[in-house]
């Protein structure tokens, strides 16, 4: 166990350093087994303060702290938070010039530098190793630990050699990191990283500032998405699209509109996509429309709405993604689009690819399990948390779902119909012709499917109510669609499900989906600074236009001078003295030597 007298120095880093004033969930035990020299592996919710598990303990125990991190826009954010902190920290990277990295290797051999970041490929060239393997190492840190598993949504073969460190600094304590990991994730992160005797910290998933809904697509995409930005002007965005031709498209759409969107895919030049990036962190409500190649590297805190126009490829992606909003801990919203065609299209990718049909096997369950929560009728956020194992978990009280739970009707029979038709016309057809088939309106028709008994029976439903039910059963698995070059073909699904449905055994609801306008008018998550008296929203404006302008000054993103919470905890605690300023959330005593004079001289002109 810890000691106390460590644990209160660690207390007395995290108040004098980084400004806060005690620990949140379960960083203190996982502090507390670094300081000890133990290793550990450490679940913790996006925004739940998982770097300063690994930061604090590397300035409290002697030696060079090294933490792995698999994006190079991650590392040069960290950097840049911890500097502004006063902490010696670097980084080494391709982006590095040779002076840089000359100066970065004289301030380790000096003792001078407190934390070095690197990527995996970067950290285990033998070169590196060697070099380090003469110093003194505090502890290393894996981030973003679930890239290490192939059960993972991010799975990066590179990380794989991360078990050598075991080997190479036998004495170190390590600790990996992560926000998404189910069970068999973690299981196999231990394993590859030999921490299979190390303690787990599994904290909960719950993100109250978090406010989720999905709807499926009902009409062009593009236009709904400009509804939902449209809805939140000047709050700063994420929207994730399927390709880039998408990304393209939206960016160029709502820029069209007036807003500051960016386009960001793994498909633009190296420099373009830098500026796009940096561009977005520095400016207060931009929004950036990317494909996934825009994921892990952002810790901006002041993200106020991401949005899926495509869904993500499993809950663990949906997660990571979706928590890229709130991370300062005030209100923000998760809101994903989908449909019956992009689950056929996620598990077409994954029968494409060229894996273990185990892994094949794994990833689809984990596509379905993401849908069957996008179209499900339980609260969203209780799902997402049941899902990564969590036990005893309530409705969320603020997910659509919650707030407004969905009419449903019992669908069985008719059902029945569908997928009896389906069954005759021998997966032959797509949903229009089932559709057709079903209502009795297929054009010259042939004598033989006329005869059918299932033609013509659905004349009690419409169009439009036989296409929702399709949909739905083709989120329960109960009907899949085959390609067939680019024109699907419906086909039963799952076997067993499909003969309980016919015995009755497994009912068939359908849910009354809101119509596309009664959506659109849909308010956006009122901020939190509007509920504020107008001299606090004054104060908070200008201490927002300081940042802003020693941020461009020094060519940092704003966040990392202060966050928004910090800068409101200071408009409504309207502090006179440097005392009292020392008292706000995330200042700490290097921010407030740099910055505190001048804080106060905004409080008192505004």
């Amino acid at each position: 166990m810890p000691s106390d007298s460590s644990l209160a120095a660690a207390r007395e880093v995290l108040r004098r350093t980084f400004g806060h004033n005690d620990f949140r969930g379960l960083q203190s035990g996982v502090i507390g087994e670094a300081l000890a020299g133990r290793s550990a592996m450490a679940v913790l919710p996006t925004g739940g303060g998982k770097s300063l598990c690994y930061q604090i303990p590397m300035l409290l125990r002697p030696g060079l702290g090294l933490v792995v991190s698999p994006l190079i826009a991650l590392m040069a954010d960290q950097v840049a938070a911890l500097q502004q902190a006063g902490v010696a920290a670097a980084r080494l990277d391709s982006n590095a010039t040779m002076d840089e990295r000359s100066d970065t290797w004289r301030r380790i051999a000096d003792g001078t530098l407190d934390i070095l970041y690197m990527s995996p490929e970067g950290l285990m060239s033998g070169a590196t190793l060697d070099r380090l393997s003469n110093h003194q190492i505090a502890l290393v840190a894996i981030d973003e630990a679930h890239c290490v598993s192939q059960w993972g949504h991010d799975f990066r073969p590179e990380y794989r050699t991360l078990g050598r460190l075991a080997e190479v600094f036998p004495d170190v304590p390590r600790l990996a990191v992560t926000a998404t990991a189910d069970a068999r994730t973690r299981d196999d992160i231990r394993s590859e990283l030999r921490l299979l005797d190390a303690r787990e910290f599994v904290d909960s998933f719950a993100r109250p500032e978090l406010q989720l809904s999905a709807e499926r697509k009902d009409g062009p995409v593009p236009a709904r998405v400009e509804a939902l930005v449209r809805a939140r002007p000047g709050r700063s965005g994420v929207i994730y699209a399927g390709s880039r031709a998408g990304v393209e498209k939206l960016a160029e759409r709502l820029a069209d509109i007036g807003v500051p969107a960016y386009a960001y895919h793994a498909g633009l030049d190296k420099n373009l996509r830098h500026q796009r990036l940096t561009r977005f962190l520095q400016e207060d409500g931009a929004v950036m429309v990317a494909t996934i190649a825009f994921g892990m590297g952002i810790d901006k805190p002041d993200v106020r709405y991401v949005i899926h126009a495509d869904p993500p490829a499993s809950m663990e992606a949906y997660w990571q993604e979706v928590g890229r909003a709130g991370r300062d801990g005030l209100p923000a919203e998760g809101i994903t689009l989908y449909g019956a065609g992009d689950i056929a299209w996620a598990l077409r990718r994954i029968d494409e690819r060229e894996i273990a049909p185990e892994v094949k096997q794994v990833q689809v369950r984990k596509a379905r399990q993401l849908y069957a929560m996008l179209d499900g009728m339980d609260c969203r956020a209780a799902a997402v948390r049941r899902y990564f194992g969590e036990e005893g978990v309530g409705p969320c009280g603020q997910c659509d779902l919650c707030v407004t739970p969905p009419a449903t009707h019992d669908a069985t029979k008719a059902a029945q119909m569908a997928l009896s038709a389906v069954h005759r016309l021998g997966g032959r057809y797509g949903r229009g012709r089932v559709i057709d088939h079903l209502l009795g309106k297929t054009k010259d028709v042939h004598p033989n499917e006329a005869g059918l008994s299932t033609y013509g029976v659905g004349g009690a439903l419409s169009a439009v109510e036989w296409r929702t039910l399709i949909d739905q059963l083709l989120f329960d698995g109960l009907l899949r669609e085959d390609p067939n070059d680019g024109r699907p073909l419906m086909a039963l699904g799952d076997a067993e499900a499909v003969r309980a449905v016919y015995r009755s055994e497994r009912p068939v609801a359908v849910r009354a989906h809101a119509a596309p306008k009664a959506r659109s008018e849909r308010p956006a998550r009122p901020s939190p600074i509007l509920d504020e008296p107008l001299e606090i929203q004054g104060l908070f404006a200008a201490l927002r236009a300081w940042r802003k302008d020693q941020a461009a000054l020094q060519k940092v993103p704003p966040y990392v001078i202060f966050h928004d919470k910090t800068l409101l905890d200071i408009a409504r605690a309207r502090p006179t003295t440097l005392a009292a300023l020392g008292h706000a959330s995330g200042v700490g005593q290097g921010k407030l030597d740099r910055y505190g004079a001048a804080v106060l001289e905004v409080v008192k002109a505004a």
